[in-house]
């Protein structure tokens, strides 16, 4: 399968995924890029995914449904362009030859989903739409803290390899935020190095590896005692709601919404 990342709007990432002459498109916020992508490349639109009902996500479902006839699935407990195919944790599709597994990742809406393609190659890939990005996590709009931090471990358990695609190019300004909760991290020190240079090219910093994601990622390592030290420092917290996961993640949330 090839990747192919389609800018849109400020800073979208609409991912299209190819096989043959065929391909999904996930979070189509406008559909001018991806007909363009499509003629291009002389591919038909097999399936459309979304992840979550923002207009970012799904502004140019309609179009492209009409246009190609591709199938749209979408979060059951969200409001997605009808008509669409509900799809729930659980119940794995098969599009293109790849099992594509569905996990429910509240927290940035309440019916979030994120898809994740296990035997893709040359390692699984991970659609996680606004939940996860790289160096950071997505703002709750309609979920709970506590929702956001079971989201965010149902992510991290997938292999190192996973190539994490997101749907924004948040990285350099994650990062900066990621390093003014770990100054001293040596690792996220030198993605940010290789992040800046990637930017510098003109190039995205996506897809991430999972891997990175948990040497680098605030959000991820909001149970590390340097994250969680830092965090107690900057929120003031008592030594009981330091021990306490979800108020630490909450903390952490609010200064990145404040940074």
């Amino acid at each position: 399968m090839k990747l192919i990342e389609l800018p849109a709007f400020s800073d979208n990432y609409l991912w299209l995924w190819q096989q043959d002459d065929q391909a999904v498109v996930v979070d189509p916020g406008d559909a001018a890029p991806v007909l363009q992508a499509l003629a291009r490349a002389g591919l038909t639109l097999a399936a459309i995914l979304v992840t979550h009902h923002h207009a970012d996500h799904v502004g140019g479902v309609a179009e492209l449904r009409a246009a190609t006839g591709a199938t749209v699935f979408g979060p059951a407990r969200e409001d997605i362009p009808l008509p669409f195919t509900p799809v729930m944790a659980g119940e794995p599709l098969v599009l293109l030859g790849q099992r594509v597994d569905v996990f429910d990742v509240p927290g940035h809406t309440a019916g979030h989903v994120a898809y994740f393609l296990p035997d893709a190659q040359p390692s699984p890939v991970l659609f996680s739409g606004d939940t996860l990005f790289s160096g950071g996590c997505g703002r709750l709009f309609e979920g709970t803290a506590a929702q956001m931090l079971a989201s965010l471990d149902t992510l991290a358990a997938l292999p190192a390899d996973t190539r994490v695609c997101c749907a924004h190019e948040y990285t350099l300004s994650n990062l900066r935020f990621a390093l003014a909760v770990e100054p001293h991290n040596t690792d996220l020190q030198a993605y940010e190095t290789h992040c800046q240079s990637l930017r510098a090219q003109g190039m995205p910093t996506l897809p991430a590896r999972l891997g990175t994601e948990l040497q680098i990622n605030p959000f991820l390592r909001a149970r590390h005692p340097d994250v969680r030290q830092a965090v107690a420092q900057h929120a003031g917290l008592n030594a009981k709601t330091q021990a306490d996961d979800v108020a630490v993640f909450a903390a952490l949330r609010q200064w990145k919404n404040d940074f």
